[in-house]
């Protein structure tokens, strides 16, 4: 299904079932399968590194400043923005959608990721937005590509051109949660290709989590290599330092 197909029966949906807090059985708020209270309590990251999205404590530095991992040894993409911390109740609403179809879950967090991410300073507009491959195998297995599904409900309402055939995942390759930071770039190495020239496109890979940033790091340089102009990385979650202080709002405005 197209992603117009998807924004359409979603608003037919909700115009019949109205949306309920996917976290306490509320009403929701906004539109959205999650109530004001719950939306409020999500680990939001509120202060990160602009290159690689690692979050770091507020106030520590300039929303401007590297981290240091970045600054010895930047990402080959050039932005990431990411919107939670990989924790609870986050890790198991993920889980859900990964592995147990629960389709609101996707809905929750691509409507989330539509109304949030424009208001990141470090936002800019893509000529593409292309969600993270599934290799075939790993495709059968799961039965969908919850980042694809992500993308085709974040797509229409930031008026995104969604492209999923640009980039194909050629190897299929064990679990990147079970393999440390070396073995997880050994492991991506070549998994990726690039399916036709890319030249001067400006490009988003989206993801689901980023931990290390090898994955899409792997596919940043497949892209690059293809003639992107530039790639940014957006994430639901972000790996890292827990921090969920209000003090500052340096990555996203959440009371827009």
């Amino acid at each position: 299904m197209t992603a117009a197909g998807v924004h359409w029966i979603t608003t037919a949906w909700r115009a019949v079932y109205p949306p309920t807090c996917l976290l306490c059985g509320a009403a929701g708020a906004g539109g959205l399968d999650i109530c004001t209270g719950c939306r409020a309590d999500l680990p939001w990251i509120t202060a990160a590194c602009p290159r690689c999205a690692q979050p770091r404590a507020p106030l520590s530095h300039s929303p401007q400043q590297l981290c240091g991992q970045c600054r010895r040894q930047p990402p080959p993409y050039q932005r990431c923005l990411a919107l939670l911390h990989y924790q609870e109740p986050v890790r198991s609403l993920i889980h859900g959608l990964k592995f147990d179809d629960q389709m609101a879950v996707l809905r929750l967090f691509g409507n989330l990721m539509a109304e949030v991410l424009p208001t990141a300073p470090l936002w800019r507009q893509p000529d593409l937005l292309i969600p993270m491959p599934l290799h075939p195998r790993r495709l059968r297995q799961r039965g969908y590509n919850q980042v694809l599904e992500l993308a085709r409900i974040l797509a229409p309402p930031l008026a995104l051109t969604l492209d999923s055939r640009s980039c194909k995942r050629d190897h299929f390759t064990t679990p990147q949660a079970q393999l440390n930071r070396i073995e997880r770039l050994d492991n991506i190495r070549g998994a990726f290709r690039a399916t036709r020239r890319l030249d001067g496109c400006r490009i988003v890979v989206l993801d689901d989590v980023v931990t290390t940033g090898a994955t899409v790091g792997e596919l940043t340089q497949v892209l690059q290599a293809a003639g992107a102009a530039w790639v940014d990385v957006w994430t639901l979650a972000r790996t890292g330092t827990i921090n969920q202080s209000p003090l500052t709002n340096e990555v996203f405005n959440h009371d827009r």
